[in-house]
């Protein structure tokens, strides 16, 4: 995502409002193209040089903050690594000692005519068993600025060793390499990409976001549900307005609390609110609002009102759906496929009618003769939702429902009055065979959930 220096949104009245650019217009295109084509060309140099020549286009450029906005997309889709025959560390460590007695070296090395510094480093790079080249350049070869650009995309550098376990990637969602293969970074790719990023920087300050989708459902709460954003879903009809059930529901809306209301503006909470974003452009049909705390000079205080919708033309770099929605239930799946036991974890996507509001369980766990639960992981709910979804579960007597529950959060097995004996408390992970035995005792004959 941009950083908040780089945003570009416009305040009228109460409403705020991203600065998006023409995706078609030339100029726009031309400097995407041209900021593309200096990441390809600089595929295995030195960070250094890559910025560079990044900051001699923005020189040149009346933009400074679209290029520079642009520019930080491309280094998210990068990766650079220390790239050293030798560990950078070793060899100043050699090369110091050899030079304590004779000769200091202090600053970054060139090839001049010191014969005696010539002496120090070639007398090294024997020792290594390194050409003098590099050993001239590994000396500061993990200083950030000397850093490769290794990866580029779809793109390897020629230099890169891909079987390298300490290499890492800015993706968050998705397999890098599948995407890649189907998604080459264009200038169409850039741009479009921007605009979103635009959008996702106006909500790091949000207080309160209201989604409405009409259509891929269990993908949108997936992401809900991946980035712990507190949530409550409602049925409405296709005008957007709520009904009563589920059977009278063309679409969903989830209100979705931010940083501002909940932890005292906590930066970190409004990233995860932009970052879902991109799973909104995934349906056909979406439409968001969002209040947004304006903390700008005389106005600090102040919300704001931010709207968008699917005629905006945004496209997503999300996968469809997300197989797991936290690394808890990735693990606990993984531990399911070992254990010894007749029942299946399935990843459930039925909506769970509370009345008014709705419930997508995490998991169902189904036996063979046809017994069946529903499985619900409860790591990031504040005390106040919790105790309101606990009171709406027992309303709705959903008699198979079963949660585990984080011990981190600030509850106890008082909220749970009543349902207390089928929860499952865990701190880092879930056991799989507690699972079972919870879903041996309340499990009931399948049956559509209406």
């Amino acid at each position: 995502m941009l950083t908040a220096d780089l945003a570009r949104s416009r305040t009228h009245d109460d409403n705020i409002s991203p600065l998006f650019i023409d995706v078609d217009e030339h100029r726009y295109q031309q400097t995407a193209a041209e900021l593309i084509e200096i990441f390809n060309e600089h595929l295995g140099d030195p960070k250094g040089e890559l910025e560079d020549t990044i900051d001699q286009l923005t020189v040149a450029d009346t933009d400074y903050k679209i290029v520079q906005g642009l520019a930080k997309l491309l280094r998210d889709e990068c990766e650079f690594e220390t790239v050293a025959p030798v560990e950078p560390q070793a060899i100043r460590q050699a090369l110091f000692e050899k030079a304590n007695d004779s000769y200091p070296i202090v600053r970054q090395p060139t090839l001049g005519d010191d014969t005696q510094q010539l002496e120090v480093y070639s007398s090294v790079a024997d020792q290594l068993g390194i050409t003098l080249e590099e050993c001239y350049r590994g000396m500061y070869a993990d200083l950030e600025e000397n850093k490769r650009l290794v990866r580029f995309g779809h793109r390897v550098s020629d230099e890169y060793d891909e079987t390298d376990d300490s290499s890492t990637t800015t993706r968050l969602t998705g397999n890098s390499d599948e995407s890649y293969a189907e998604d080459t970074i264009t200038t169409e790719w850039l741009l479009t990409r921007y605009n979103l990023a635009l959008a996702q920087a106006v909500l790091y300050d949000a207080t309160e976001m209201r989604v409405r989708v009409w259509d891929s459902f269990a993908t949108v709460f997936s992401y809900v549900k991946l980035f712990g954003l507190m949530h409550r879903i409602y049925p409405i009809d296709s005008t957007g307005a709520r009904v009563a059930s589920t059977n009278l529901a063309d679409g969903y809306e989830a209100i979705l609390d931010g940083a501002a209301s909940l932890f005292s503006k906590s930066r970190k909470y409004g990233i995860r609110m932009a970052n879902f974003l991109p799973a909104l452009p995934l349906c056909d049909r979406w439409e968001m609002e969002a209040d947004i705390l304006n903390d700008e000079g005389g106005s600090a205080g102040r919300t704001l009102s931010f709207e968008l919708d699917h005629t905006e033309d945004l496209s997503s770099h999300y996968a469809a759906q997300g197989e797991f929605d936290s690394d808890v239930e990735r693990t606990l799946a993984q531990k399911w496929e070992r254990a010894n036991t007749d029942w299946h974890l399935i990843r459930e996507d039925d909506v769970l009618d509370l009345g008014a509001e709705v419930m997508l369980p995490d998991f169902a766990i189904e036996h063979p003769d046809g017994r069946r639960a529903i499985f619900e992981v409860i790591g990031f709910w504040t005390p106040e939702y919790l105790d309101e979804k606990l009171t709406k579960i027992r309303e709705a007597n959903h008699d198979n429902l079963i949660m585990s529950v984080s011990e981190r959060l600030d509850c106890s097995s008082e909220d749970f009055k009543g349902m207390d004996d089928r929860v499952l408390w865990f701190k880092s992970g879930i056991h799989v065979y507690d699972v079972v035995e919870l879903a041996e005792e309340y499990a009931l004959d399948r049956s559509p959930i209406q």
